[in-house]
């Protein structure tokens, strides 16, 4: 059995191109008439405003308390609000929140790298390249093996020695790793606006970063010692990688992964290749919308808010056409994503016996 029937009935392969057109033509028709692509402009507005205050109450918290340790404390909460900043900066690169492109552009340019410190640029090549090919083994930017092993139908060789322990065991270092994070992303971003490939506004970029890394470092030693001003930055970025990757995280890994060969029309590969995850409002919070990723897949630039409002009309539909529809909690996704990870970390020492294909492909 091929990885296609893996994720889809066997009279479903048939004509994907055709799916396309019809399923999800009929979709998108139905939530067009509901008005829910609309923008939400006094949402976006205020969120922006809410964050830039409590921005300015951790500056003048961290102003206050000068040498002591409790701005250990206001260093994570600035984790967790910086990563509310990215998330308005997704929802911008997204087009979400104005019609305008342009405007669009030049909001999430401000909020990645003024705010964040992130690459716009660098973000949207990755990002974009997800959105088009999610859970594509060798493609997906999102699923490509590294420090962690993703999949294994991709790896040349066998993970041999100390490596194979570790990755072995990987999904047990899941979460410690993504203390790391916060510096790779900064890294990653000054990679490509400092690298000989194509950036847009290059210079504006690199001046923009430049201004909130530095300025940023430096008002860091200019209020706090030098000892905790290393232990501020390293809990701000651990607490900011931290929160990002258990946002992102649980969308996607422990899916359904296949091959770049394999042909799947443009509603299932995002309706199969995603999870939602439900929990209320502080999940949503949480997660910056996210947690409706079936939802966000679908319609990139729906703005964020209305993605709880399309959400029964896109599981009705999913269900009147027989195709599965995956969400769970956030603590299960996390176990899912471990135990993803463990199990494909086992079969690294054995690329060509991965257990998590074995099983898609002897599906019946």
């Amino acid at each position: 059995m091929t990885a296609t029937s893996a994720v889809m009935n066997p009279s479903e392969a048939v004509s994907p191109r055709k799916r396309q057109v019809s399923d999800f033509s009929e979709l998108t028709r139905a939530v067009q008439e509901t008005g829910l692509m609309r923008r939400r402009y006094a949402h976006y507005w205020g969120r922006f405003a809410l964050l830039c205050g409590l921005l300015a109450g951790a500056v003048a918290l961290m102003i206050t308390l000068g040498d002591s340790w409790w701005q250990l404390a206001v260093a994570g909460g600035l984790g967790l609000l910086l990563t509310q900043f990215a998330f308005l900066g997704h929802d911008a690169a997204h087009r979400q929140i104005f019609d305008s492109g342009k405007w669009n552009d030049w909001a999430s340019l401000i909020v990645a790298n003024l705010f964040g410190g992130l690459s716009y640029g660098w973000w949207l090549h990755k990002h974009s390249k997800h959105h088009q090919k999610p859970n594509v083994e060798g493609v997906d930017p999102d699923m490509l093996n590294g420090v962690l092993t993703w999949e294994t139908n991709t790896l040349e060789k066998p993970k041999t020695g100390i490596k194979a322990w570790l990755v072995a065991r990987q999904g047990n270092w899941f979460f410690p790793l993504l203390l790391l994070e916060g510096v790779n992303l900064h890294v990653a971003g000054l990679r490509t606006i400092l690298g000989k490939g194509p950036v847009k506004r290059r210079g504006t970029e690199l001046t923009l970063v430049s201004i909130r890394l530095v300025g940023y470092v430096a008002a860091v030693f200019l209020l706090m010692p030098v000892g905790l001003g290393f232990a501020f930055l390293a809990v701000q970025l651990g607490s900011f990688g931290f929160f990002m990757g258990a946002s992102f995280a649980p969308n996607h890994k422990g899916m359904p992964t296949v091959g770049p060969d394999v042909k799947i029309d443009f509603l299932r590969r995002q309706v199969l290749m995603s999870r939602n995850i439900h929990g209320g409002r502080w999940v949503a919070v949480f997660m910056g919308g996210l947690n409706f990723q079936v939802e966000h897949h679908l319609f990139p630039s729906m703005p964020s808010p209305a993605l709880r409002e399309v959400r029964p009309m896109v599981k009705q539909f999913c269900a009147d056409k027989g195709i599965k529809y995956t969400e769970t909690s956030l603590i299960e996704s996390y176990k899912i994503v471990i135990e993803y990870l463990n199990r494909v970390g086992l079969s690294a020492r054995d690329p060509f016996q991965c257990p998590l294909t074995a099983q898609f492909r002897s599906a019946r």
